[in-house]
């Protein structure tokens, strides 16, 4: 093994309902735990989303209704799989637009909080089109001069996006990067702190990027007529907008955060009242 670890990461693919973070569901689910001595552990659940699986949809993944009718919820899976992730840096193929939002809105309606904190997180596509744009089984196949099998299977997908992962950290090891503007150059590290940061495009907030944090570090929205500004201060001139945010169709974990938020700011007002 190329990579450097020094604690287990958690690489991930799920096969789902459709795209939208928000209100589609898992219908399979794969984590590739791999430990810092090389060690891997591997689980693949098929869930019952307790809604249909469009058609177009049953083209991609190959799983249908019928498929999944007698397998658990996620409810019933989610301790189980909470306990495997515990510890874990994350992993995945598109994970910080996808898998990771997807899965922590499944944990937070099966009532299992899903805490990023002190997570590191390497999207193995970022660096990827970063690198040398293209998909995962063009990766597959450029990285480990292999054909990807079975590809929209969650076990095949995941083991490829380690196997992807683990030969960029050798390729690119101390290869040097130039940003979008010319401006920085720097080595690739075999370290999971550095890949984090570099499959990163931007620092959300909120996984489903509605929040990111701006350059002083504030939370700001990045949407509506509020694009730009800290959430704590609209919050504080127009607290119905934060009523209006937990009555919409926000994803639970941007829910989460915008509460955090306003817990916080109410805190800090109670304090100079004082």
């Amino acid at each position: 093994m190329n990579l450097n670890l020094t604690r287990p990461l958690a690489v991930i693919d799920l096969e789902t309902t459709g795209t939208n973070i928000g209100t589609d569901r898992i219908v399979e689910i794969c984590i590739l735990k791999v430990y810092p001595d090389g060690k891997k552990e591997v689980k693949t659940h098929r869930v019952n989303p307790e809604i249909p699986i469009p058609a177009e949809v049953i083209a991609i993944h190959g799983i249908s209704d019928e498929d999944i009718k007698d397998e658990p919820v996620f409810a019933d899976l989610a301790h189980q799989l909470s306990q495997m992730l515990n510890g874990c840096d994350l992993c995945g193929y598109n994970a910080l637009k996808f898998d990771i939002p997807l899965l922590a809105e499944e944990f937070l309606r099966a009532g299992t909080d899903f805490d990023l904190k002190g997570r590191r997180i390497v999207d193995v596509q970022n660096i990827f089109h970063k690198m040398e744009p293209r998909n995962l089984r063009a990766a597959y196949q450029f990285y480990c001069s292999k054909d990807l099998e079975n590809a929209h299977s969650a076990e095949a997908d995941t083991i490829a996006t380690f196997e992807v992962l683990d030969a960029q950290v050798k390729k690119y090891e101390n290869a040097e990067y130039n940003d979008t503007k010319s401006k920085t150059s720097y080595p690739i590290e075999n370290d999971i702190g550095f890949l984090h940061t570099f499959s990163i495009y931007h620092k959300f907030c909120d996984l489903a990027g509605h929040l990111i944090f701006d350059d002083k570090g504030r939370e700001t929205f990045n949407f509506g007529k509020y694009k730009g500004k800290p959430v704590e201060e609209v919050f504080k001139k127009e607290p119905s907008y934060y009523d209006w945010m937990m009555n919409a169709q926000f994803p639970n974990y941007t829910k989460k955060v915008i509460t955090a938020i306003k817990l916080r700011g109410f805190n800090k007002g109670s304090a100079q009242m004082k």
